[in-house]
């Protein structure tokens, strides 16, 4: 297809999507309640619409004292019923599609419905308007010049009893519309290779024949990739090898720790970074802006949305409010009704909201502890339960412990560094190291996926903590007492570089590595 006739086309639907952008915007409210109606609906003849009267429903009132906040251990055996080929449960198009995803407390896996009216209205709908957003913020681009590099996930699609499950990005690359294959590199059998290590040459050979004009991935991982390409073609930066590369859109894990490093390989001042915040449960925020942090929530996507205060979160007095009353500056758990049939489900994400008109946010983090500084996701249950596991085969035993990130610098690695403070050591700390390391695999597949091959994480560091350290760091920060706890997972190194101070000092049991 000649360029400029995509460029027409891409004109053509950047001024009529803009448009519609502006009636939520405009009109935010009446968009999202709206959206709710259509929803409740259209599910009200299946077996959960039946279940909470979603046919008596008339307002947003209605509907929240009638149906419950729920997360996926609450969701998981309707979900797994669809997955068997069961329809019509919690929304009736045939959803033959779920998108797997990282574990909670007692599944490996989660298996999230990805609805026809999801891919096509969610999902696919949100790429258009990434770009839509893009060129209206850069008139002069040469986007659609060259093609976009998009770096997905490793696993194809599997099927099982008339459905199919696998990464998200396995889902879009396979299902997805020609304009969109049309313009991307590599092609889908590369994208879809599940064996990292032949993946990642695959692309590289492919690629750095292509003219290049924007980047697509999560920060982790593509930096992983940009720097096999330079290594590769021993070039400095990547303007040697694609020199019209003008953007990269990124999202799934915070982008600052790795912004200095792409700096370095990325040395145009106005080489432009667009942030995008979707997850397999939807696509909820853009980037709007040039040289902006803050994300624009999408409100015609099929979601409707309300929020927990964090300030209240999993207390007696927790209360769910609509968007209409959230403030800025406050932090919020998300909670989601959508077209694919999750009904007021908790994502897990935090958010805070930078601004209510219109309604732009930033992703603060997690409900729960975690450490997701490479898409890892890995929360204080599957640590629990590794290091549970390991104590066991080792015969030792636990006082305490914190984890958090080693970032990764140049073309070295990322790794997990863990202060571990025992009671009973065990005798053989390789052997704990390896347990531990392969426990944490077997419970957490996101984990399992970064640590393969050390494709992006190295073995976790493990430091043997002198005795007390811990109780000797809370005593720094005056925080002895029974309401103060230990941090356990943190994607900052602030905690881990004053306890390998603290570590050196006092009690000279020092079994540090």
């Amino acid at each position: 297809m000649p360029i400029p006739l995509v460029n027409s086309i891409a004109s053509w639907f950047l001024k009529k999507r803009i448009h519609q952008m502006e009636l939520f915007l405009k009109y935010p409210h009446d968009v999202q309640h709206e959206l709710l109606h259509k929803l409740i609906q259209k599910a009200r003849n299946t077996e959960i619409g039946k279940q909470y009267g979603f046919k008596e429903i008339r307002s947003y009132r209605d509907f929240a004292d009638r149906v419950p906040v729920t997360n996926y251990e609450q969701v998981s055996d309707m979900i797994e019923r669809g997955r068997q080929g069961e329809s019509n449960i919690f929304w009736p198009s045939p959803v033959k599609l779920f998108a797997q995803s990282s574990g909670t407390t007692n599944a490996k896996s989660k298996y999230i419905p990805v609805s026809p009216e999801a891919l096509e209205d969610c999902h696919y709908a949100a790429s258009k308007d990434l770009l839509c957003v893009y060129l209206n913020n850069n008139p002069d681009s040469q986007l659609f010049t060259g093609k976009s590099l998009r770096l997905g996930g490793s696993k194809r699609l599997y099927e099982s009893n008339g459905t199919s499950y696998g990464d998200l990005s396995a889902i879009l690359i396979d299902n997805m519309p020609f304009w969109a294959e049309f313009s991307s590199t590599p092609g889908n059998e590369v994208s879809l290779m599940s064996d990292w290590e032949v993946k990642m040459k695959a692309i590289v050979q492919e690629t750095i024949q292509e003219n290049v004009t924007s980047l697509a991935g999560v920060p982790s991982w593509m930096l992983v990739l940009l720097n096999n390409i330079l290594e590769t073609t021993g070039k400095k930066q990547l303007f040697e090898i694609w020199p019209n590369l003008e953007v990269y859109f990124h999202g799934g894990v915070s982008f600052e720790p790795y912004r200095e490093q792409y700096q370095k390989i990325l040395p145009r001042h106005h080489f432009k970074y667009y942030e995008i915040y979707n997850a397999s449960e939807g696509f909820f925020a853009i980037q709007d802006r040039n040289g902006s942090s803050d994300l624009l929530l999408m409100l015609d996507y099929g979601i409707f949305y309300e929020f927990i205060p964090m300030d209240a979160y999993g207390q007696p007095e927790q209360k769910i409010i609509s968007l209409s009353e959230v403030e800025v500056g406050k932090n919020y758990a998300i909670v989601i009704t959508t077209n694919s049939g999750l009904w007021r489900y908790k994502v897990g994400d935090t958010i805070r909201f930078t601004s209510i008109n219109p309604y732009r946010i930033r992703v603060s983090g997690r409900t729960k502890h975690h450490i997701n500084a490479f898409g890892e996701e890995l929360i204080i249950e599957n640590a629990e339960q590794a290091l549970k596991k390991a104590t066991a085969l080792t015969h030792s035993e636990i006082v305490d412990y914190t984890a958090g990130p080693i970032f990764m610098e140049g073309r070295e690695k990322g790794a997990h560094e863990w202060f571990i403070e025992f009671k009973v050591l065990p005798h053989n700390k390789t052997e704990f190291e390896n347990v531990f390391d392969k426990a944490l695999q077997e419970i957490n597949s996101d984990y399992e996926a970064k640590r393969k091959n050390n494709m992006t994480l190295n073995p976790p560091k493990i430091h043997f903590a002198r005795t007390d350290l811990f109780y000797d760091w809370l005593k720094s920060k005056n925080k002895l007492g029974g309401q103060h706890k230990v941090p356990r997972l943190s994607n900052s190194r602030e905690m881990l570089e004053e306890l390998y101070v603290l570590n050196q000092v006092g009690s000279q049991t020092n079994m540090n590595t």
